[in-house]
């Protein structure tokens, strides 16, 4: 990975500490990427004089050791390429040094210019691996131990900013790659909207088609209004699920520099049924029995497909509730969708309204009063276990090991919705007998299993 315009810049400005010291000529060099066998290459950073690194005598500096040292090639930490172990740099041997007439003593043994100390080669090593070279010289006198620890330093330094600095483009590629992936998914998902739209807009004209050719006294007219309902609902999903991603698009592209405008739509999903701001749900009512009608009708129909009994009992005149309709919706519809799945045949589900005054009954309402929808199914239950992770996304637990589908977002993303619209939510397993249908209807519950989940509203008075 070649080294950073920064990482040069440093390089050149410790040489020039080098070279304040009195040096005639410094440079600094850094070790290629090793192929098992080969020679490591130094390839030249920063030198002084500058002039001397484009000469040809500078391009054949090698890294050689001696047969009694240990020095071989190793995998990268973000690229090391030499690991030191019993010795490091023996002997550097390049055809002419920068600044440096070549002697005849300079290729003779240990008696040479390497023992006058005129010459001082310094490896960079960081946690045992050898990334390079810092090597300074001069004729006219030897160095002495301080000027030597100074360049002992400056090694160092440059060690450790050599690591940050192959670190820092590692992750820069890292960044980019990941960039490039998004981008790919976020066409992929545009396409995958696009191709959507189409076999739902025929689903929705085919509803209204039905709606138009049944009679008031049909059963089954119910049955396609609420295919145009639900089809109108899949299109406000979309919207959202659009403009998410969208806004998801825009800020990647805002990272990466290219547009500033693409952060347009980033307000508009506050405003979605699917996230809503305090402010807004307390400017909006609605009523209960409303949101829970057309849920109703769907839910009926379900049940008597899956031979299952539903039994509502809601009661008239309630007063309003501060609360989203869409996403009063969404929350109630991910709860009967929930009891409708985990209800076995031949069992019943139960959904009760009620209005509870200001009685200090409840801790979170004792100031308020309130309405509290239960839905109350008559399955397996919920294990203790894993009531406590229940709201929590993608976490299904015991039911993940069924053959029942799910995604485990459903209660989140109900939670979420609630606590938005300043409102709670509570589950029970075993059922809460509070919320189970009274004797008159002759529904046999098996009071311990099933599972209760409770929505409680303020009202709007």
């Amino acid at each position: 990975m070649p080294a950073s315009s920064e990482f040069v810049k440093l390089c050149r400005s410790q040489v020039a500490i080098a070279v304040s010291l009195g040096a005639k000529f410094s440079a600094v060099y850094l070790t290629q990427e090793l192929v098992e066998g080969s020679e490591a290459k130094l390839v030249p950073i920063a030198v002084y004089p500058e002039t001397s690194a484009e000469s040809e005598e500078n391009q054949g500096l090698r890294l050689q050791s001696s047969e009694s040292s240990t020095v071989k090639p190793v995998p990268r930490l973000l690229a090391p390429p030499l690991v030191a172990e019993e010795s490091t740099v023996e002997a550097i041997a390049p055809e002419r040094l920068p600044g440096e007439e070549r002697s005849s003593h300079q290729c003779q043994g240990p008696e040479n210019v390497w023992q006058q100390r005129r010459q001082i080669v310094t490896p960079l090593i960081h946690e045992g691996a050898v990334m390079g070279l810092i090597v300074s010289g001069r004729q006219d006198r030897p160095w002495n131990e301080r000027e030597e620890a100074q360049i002992q330093q400056i090694a160092r330094t440059l060690a450790l900013a050599c690591i940050l600095d192959q670190r820092s483009q590692w992750m820069q590629q890292e960044l980019g790659t990941s960039r490039q992936i998004q981008a790919q998914v976020y066409d992929t998902m545009h396409n995958l909207l696009h191709q959507f739209k189409s076999p739902l807009t025929a689903l929705r004209t085919f509803g209204k088609l039905l709606t138009r050719r049944l009679v008031p006294e049909d059963k089954n007219r119910n049955v396609a209004f609420s295919i145009v309902r639900e089809s109108d609902r899949l299109q406000e999903l979309l919207g959202q699920f659009d403009r998410t991603v969208d806004t998801g698009e825009a800020h990647l592209k805002l990272r990466s520099g290219t547009s500033e405008k693409a952060i347009s739509n980033v307000e508009s999903i506050r405003h979605s049924p699917l996230s809503l701001s305090p402010a807004a749900n307390l400017q909006e009512s609605c009523f209960v029995a409303e949101v829970l009608k057309p849920l109703l009708i769907s839910a009926e129909a379900i049940a008597s497909e899956r031979n299952l009994k539903l039994v509502a009992d809601i009661p008239a005149d309630l007063p309003p509730v501060w609360a989203n309709d869409r996403a009063l919706r969404e929350v109630l519809s991910n709860l009967i969708d929930n009891a409708l799945k985990y209800t076995p045949a031949g069992r019943q589900i139960y959904i009760k309204v009620r209005y509870k005054a200001a009685d200090g009954d409840r801790a979170g309402y004792s100031q308020l009063p309130a309405i509290a929808v239960a839905v109350s199914d008559t399955g397996s239950g919920i294990p203790p276990q894993d009531l406590e992770h229940l709201f929590e996304r993608h976490y299904r637990g015991e039911k993940a090991q069924t053959e029942i589908p799910g995604t485990g977002l459903g209660l989140a993303i109900a939670r979420d919705l609630v606590r938005q619209m300043q409102g709670e939510i509570e589950v029970f397993s075993p059922v809460n007998p509070e919320w189970l249908p009274s004797a008159e209807t002759n529904l046999l519950y098996p009071t311990d299993r099933g599972t209760t989940f409770v929505v409680w509203l303020p009202v709007n008075k």
